[in-house]
């Protein structure tokens, strides 16, 4: 499997150290990464967290941007300047430190969440709520196309 899927919650230790889950790091070494990049998410309180391959997503989309607009401006800031390299030790744990701590609000257990090409990191409390909102989300957007369907079959 090349893909980060599924889900895990692992504790920090004593030294402030968590272990990526053994599935994550499969596909880290699969893929050859020798570090990993993390983002914070936008809109969440979530670390996106993958290999080159994910910074080179961002800034293909960032070299869409016109260089003299803000937003091109902006997007360089928020992906090269806010963002951070995570070392995998030899046993395969990541420090948890001020920059994932800040934006998540991890304090002592670490939710890993896969999303495909990458996968985040969250407070495991904050993982659940934001689980609930996307399902209620996707529910309503499942009765909306039920409802258009069944006006369509009866009009």
């Amino acid at each position: 499997m090349d893909r980060f899927l599924s889900n895990a919650v692992n504790r920090i230790d004593a030294k402030g150290r968590v272990s990526v889950p053994a599935h994550f790091r499969s596909v880290v070494q699969k893929r050859g990464y020798s570090e990993l990049y993390a983002l914070r998410a936008l809109d969440i309180p979530a670390l996106d967290v993958g290999g080159l391959d994910l910074l080179d997503r961002y800034e293909e989309r960032i070299a869409k941007e016109d260089p003299f607009l803000q937003a091109a401006d902006d997007m360089s800031f928020f992906i090269h300047g806010d963002g951070s390299f995570l070392k995998l030790d030899q046993d395969g744990r990541i420090t948890v430190n001020d920059f994932i701590r800040e934006h998540t609000g991890i304090s002592t257990d670490v939710a890993f969440v896969g999303r495909g090409n990458f996968f985040q990191i969250w407070e495991p409390e904050r993982l659940r709520a934001y689980g609930a909102e996307a399902r209620a989300r996707l529910l309503k957007v499942r009765q909306a196309a039920a409802s258009s369907r069944l006006a369509g079959e009866t009009g």
